[in-house]
């Protein structure tokens, strides 16, 4: 039903933004916020450890790695695949491609070592797995932030809609067949790996699947660091590759500085948003602290989990005449909402760290930009846009104004004059801001005709 990139942000604008001119985009343009400066790059940082710590494993065996080596490794990786992505997005995909086979093969490596663990009897530590656990119920939130993290990508082709061929069916198809896929596939290494290490080895262990490797594997252990080497790379190829989506969705809605919403000239790749994303995860990483991250603002994640939820239920009000190529039940969103609401709240009723708070004021703080550089400047900007020959306008009143969408290079506007100008093969729009709008007329000119629309909003769509 929605078509355009940007996952969450692109839902939450779509519900809320027509509810309220003012307070409308506030949802997605915090989520803007907290997913561009921390989530995005927390993620892409955490996957590009993961990558470094396996990778230099090999080389310090059982004595320890270097943490220092494990930045350095980790920022190399951020800039190759940052390289990758801004040089070409078939590249890009291709790579992608091939390190999920890539991955898909370590996977089975370790579930087949699990199966044959099993086979020999190997379950005492499956028995004895949940002995010594808690029984608060508060307490589980915290636990699942860390194993749903792993998850975290499960939204990932949201972010490309606009870059996908026949969305509408190839999306909803990918996610239903892909989420079931990984889940049993994470099941199932999780219960390999109790085949032979106890939750305490599993604790202690900076590369859990080497260490199942040792003891499974012997002499040919050496696969798998590399084959969690190549996993990590592909996953990390695919934080960025969607990540970078986010800025430059939100900068071409006028929620981020315009610059972000360029693309490259020949390449056509979101170059500028690549380049900050890059930069920030690579700050997370040299910090020390993005593990750190995890907990703290996975409360932040899932608060707008809840909202997209939230923002599915709305639309299904305001919108129930919308054409949907597949309808969810209405059950499932409002499960994942309560289950948001539980995963928020639970963890600060248990535990009430001052860290949560500033998670909380981080993500609440981009309202000092929203009032001046959102709200207020775009009544003041003026967007002046090119259109090909051949385009079909069409514009008609509305109760809200969100976008100028050329192909898929919106731009935020506000009440408008629309100029038409007609000259041989080319034909070109400007749209300036403009609150005092006149009674309508038309004047014809030669080539050239002047439109004024009296209206309270105009919604204008350019296809």
């Amino acid at each position: 039903m929605i078509t355009k990139s940007g996952a969450e942000y692109a839902y939450l604008q779509e519900a809320f933004s027509p509810l309220h001119r003012t307070l409308g985009p506030i949802p997605s343009f915090l989520f803007a916020w907290t997913s561009v400066l921390i989530l995005k790059p927390a993620l892409f940082g955490v996957t590009a450890m993961s990558f470094a710590v396996y990778a230099v494993e090999p080389f310090y065996g059982k004595c320890g790695h270097d943490d220092t080596i494990v930045k350095i490794v980790a920022c190399l990786c951020l800039f190759l695949i940052t390289f990758i992505n801004a040089y070409s997005v078939d590249l890009a995909t291709k790579v992608q491609n091939l390190f999920t086979i890539m991955k898909l093969v370590a996977v089975a490596i370790i579930i087949a070592g699990g199966v044959y663990m099993l086979s020999t009897g190997s379950t005492e530590h499956l028995n004895t797995g949940f002995e010594d656990t808690t029984d608060s119920f508060a307490m589980f939130a915290l636990a699942f932030y860390d194993g749903l993290w792993a998850y975290d990508g499960w939204n990932n082709l949201n972010y490309i809609t606009e870059e996908l061929k026949n969305p509408s069916r190839n999306l909803p198809l990918a996610i239903m067949i892909g989420i079931p896929l990984v889940t049993v596939c994470y099941i199932l290494m999780n219960v390999s790996y109790f085949t032979v290490l106890s939750k305490y080895d599993l604790l202690l262990s900076n590369a859990v699947a080497s260490s199942w490797g040792d003891v499974v594997l012997g002499g040919a252990t050496l696969i798998i660091p590399l084959a969690v080497v190549l996993s990590a790379f592909g996953g990390c190829n695919g934080t960025c590759f969607t990540g970078g989506r986010v800025m430059y969705v939100a900068a071409r809605e006028g929620h981020l500085p315009e610059v972000f919403s360029y693309i490259h000239v020949t390449q056509l790749t979101p170059l500028p948003s690549l380049i900050v994303s890059v930069i920030l995860a690579c700050v997370l990483v040299l910090a020390g602290e993005i593990f750190a991250l995890i907990d703290f603002f996975s409360f932040t994640a899932w608060f707008f989990y809840g909202l997209t939820m939230a923002s599915l239920i709305v639309l299904r009000v305001t919108q129930k005449d919308r054409p949907r190529p597949y309808k969810v039940p209405i059950i499932v969103p409002v499960i994942v909402l309560l289950v948001s609401v539980y995963l928020v709240v639970a963890p600060i009723i248990q535990d009430p760290r001052i860290e949560f708070l500033y998670a909380f004021l981080f993500s609440v703080s981009g309202l000092i930009f929203y009032v001046p550089f959102v709200l207020y400047g775009k009544k003041i900007k003026e967007h002046h846009i090119l259109v090909p020959s051949g385009v079909d306008v069409k514009h008609s009143c509305d109760n809200d104004i969100d976008l100028v969408r050329i192909g898929q290079l919106p731009a935020m506007t506000e009440k408008l004059n629309l100029f038409v100008d007609i000259s041989g093969n080319n034909l070109s729009q400007l749209f300036k801001c403009n609150d005092n709008l006149e009674s309508t007329r038309t004047e014809s000119q030669g080539n050239v005709r002047h439109v004024q629309e009296e209206c309270s909003d105009i919604h204008i769509q350019v296809w």
